[in-house]
C-alpha cells in the first residue's frame, strides 16, 4: 500500500508541476477561480516547444495513476485478497487523491502559497487565491462518483 501512495503522490506532483510550468492545455485553466483564469489566459508558454512536453508528461502521468490502479490490484491477486479488501484499497487510493486535490492544491498550493503565482505571473494580486472552496460542487460530484469506481475496480480484480 505504502508503493501505491508514494507512486500516487509522485504522479501527482509531477502533473501539477507540468502542468503549471509547461502549460499544455489552457482548459486546464477551468479549475482555477474565474478571475485568476481569465488573466492567466494572457500567460504564454514559456518556450514553443513546451506545450508539447506538457501534453507528453501529462500522458506519462495518466499512463502512471493506471498502473498505480493495475499495481494495485495486481498486489491484491496476488495476496488473495477478497472482495472487500480490494475496495478498501481502491477507496484509500482515489479518496488520497481526492484528500490531495482539496488539502494539498485547493487549499496549500492555491491560497496559501505564492506556486501558481511563480509560474503564471500573470496573476498575481488575484482575489480567487484566497477563495478556497470555489470548485465545491465539483468536488461534491466526484466524491460521489469515487464509492462506485471504487466497487466496480474492486469487483473487475475480484474477477481475477
Amino acid at each position: 500500500m505504502t508503493v501505491t501512495i508514494l507512486l500516487t503522490l509522485f504522479f501527482l506532483f509531477l502533473m501539477i508541476w507540468a502542468a503549471t510550468y509547461f502549460y499544455p492545455w489552457e482548459r486546464l485553466l477551468e479549475f482555477f477561480p474565474k478571475d485568476i483564469e481569465e488573466k492567466a489566459k494572457l500567460h504564454m508558454p514559456p518556450f514553443p516547444a513546451a506545450p508539447a512536453i506538457g501534453w507528453i508528461i501529462m500522458a506519462l502521468c495518466m499512463l502512471g495513476f493506471i498502473g498505480v490502479l493495475v499495481y494495485g490490484g495486481w498486489d491484491g491477486i496476488q495476496r488473495g485478497y477478497t472482495f472487500g479488501q480490494f475496495l478498501v484499497r481502491f477507496l484509500i487510493i482515489l479518496f488520497g487523491v481526492k484528500a490531495f486535490d482539496i488539502i494539498g492544491l485547493d487549499y496549500i498550493l492555491i491560497t496559501k502559497t505564492q506556486f501558481f503565482q511563480h509560474y503564471i505571473p500573470e496573476t498575481k494580486g488575484c482575489a480567487g487565491y484566497h477563495s478556497f472552496g470555489f470548485n465545491r460542487k465539483e468536488q461534491i460530484r466526484q466524491c460521489i462518483m469515487m464509492p462506485f469506481a471504487a466497487l466496480l475496480t474492486a469487483w473487475i480484480c475480484t474477477l481475477f
